[in-house]
């Protein structure tokens, strides 16, 4: 019972973090929607933020499981094509993640959390990047060389989710997952040569 009531909280507070934004939901407008009075909602959860970060820790668990099942197999390059793909896949099949976990919403920044709650959903964020990262070392850059490829795949993928998201791709007549096979392709002749 308590994790059903838990549930519909979460639900409620999903539905007004997309239409209202972090800013501007309160616990009251949550309560509301899940059919609570406020006061009862505080038995589940301390602020709207620790809601918000529940909901996102969600995301990012099952983001970080879809890139553990991605093919392990071939050579480190494949693992580096898989794993990426696999994170771009997830975000690009869920855009209301992609709007959860980087705030999309309220302008591209962490407002409202606190430091403790952003330094660990970011950690959970990076641990989604971990394989890809691992498998560029196994290419043979260290770990500086593997930390700025990791960084640039990460942006090259967020752009191409966003500009999916936003609708800004179709003026270019390209396709996400062309345009990302692309990079990957070249990223992998890159670490071919080393």
């Amino acid at each position: 019972m308590l994790q059903l009531r838990r549930s519909l909280v979460l639900d409620a507070a999903r539905t007004a973090f997309f239409e209202l934004g972090l800013e501007g939901v309160s616990m009251r407008e949550i309560a509301r929607r899940a059919g609570y009075t406020p006061g009862a909602i505080y038995s589940y959860f301390a602020s709207k933020e620790e809601i918000y970060a529940t909901l996102l820790g969600e995301s990012l668990v099952r983001l970080n499981a879809q890139v553990a099942d991605a093919p392990d197999g071939g050579s480190a390059a494949d693992r580096v094509t898989s794993k990426a793909g696999a994170f771009f896949d997830f975000y690009r099949a869920n855009p209301r993640d992609l709007d959860l976990g980087f705030y999309l919403f309220q302008g591209v920044r962490p407002q409202g959390l606190t430091r403790e709650l952003d330094v660990h959903l970011n950690a959970q964020l990076r641990a989604a990047l971990q394989p890809t990262a691992a498998a560029l070392a196994e290419c043979g850059l260290d770990a500086a060389a593997a930390e700025m490829e990791v960084t640039a795949l990460f942006a090259h993928m967020v752009g191409l989710l966003v500009l999916i998201h936003t609708g800004r791709l179709r003026m270019f007549r390209q396709h996400a997952p062309q345009l990302l096979e692309r990079y990957l392709d070249q990223l992998t002749e890159r670490l071919q040569r080393l």
